[in-house]
């Protein structure tokens, strides 16, 4: 196992990064049930191939890799067959996810402009704005080159800019920015 990563260092990283990780599903799932089952899931996958991380190797897109791709399965299989879309007021659960680096709050018209993107563009807004991932560690966890990850964050942008919810926030979050800095 010279080349495995060390079991310790694995278990810790997997017990610190569990409330990012179901933070990271919910967005991308958009409900909390299906999100701790994918965490559940992914963190299996993780423990039985931890083997396959090389030593030296980065956690942290790793993991969120394994997240994703449990999240995109969920999508493609599971949830189809069911409403995923849920009442407005169950965006409440969005209050019980912890923001481990407290620079993000999370709104209810956020969460639907964020809930209204295709998944493609969806996940790499999660990775890049909740999970905090750069864009090449972005582009490890979904398989893509880095240009696709930073067209698609500008395509995800565009239609965030565009989305109703958001149109009557975007001005006055600019003009509150405006006037703190004065």
């Amino acid at each position: 196992m010279s080349d495995a990563v060390d079991v310790d260092e694995l278990q810790t990283w997997l017990e610190d990064g569990y409330a990012s990780s179901v933070r990271t599903a919910y967005l991308i799932l958009g409900n909390r049930p299906d999100a701790e089952d994918a965490v559940q899931e992914s963190f299996l996958r993780a423990w039985k191939f931890r083997d396959s991380l090389a030593t030296g190797s980065s956690f942290k897109p790793w993991l969120y890799r394994v997240v994703v791709n449990t999240c995109n399965s969920k999508l493609r299989k599971e949830i189809p067959h069911r409403n995923r879309r849920r009442p407005d007021d169950d965006l409440d659960d969005v209050a019980m996810i912890e923001d481990p680096i407290g620079r993000v709050t999370l709104s209810y018209d956020v969460m639907t402009a964020l809930r209204d993107l295709p998944a493609h563009l969806r996940i790499v807004v999660v990775l890049r704005y909740y999970a905090d991932l750069s864009e090449h560690d972005i582009a490890i966890v979904i398989g893509r080159q880095p240009g696709t990850v930073k067209s698609r964050l500008n395509e995800a942008r565009r239609r965030l800019a565009l989305h109703p919810a958001l149109q009557s926030e975007a001005p006055s979050s600019i003009n509150d920015r405006k006037e703190r800095q004065s």
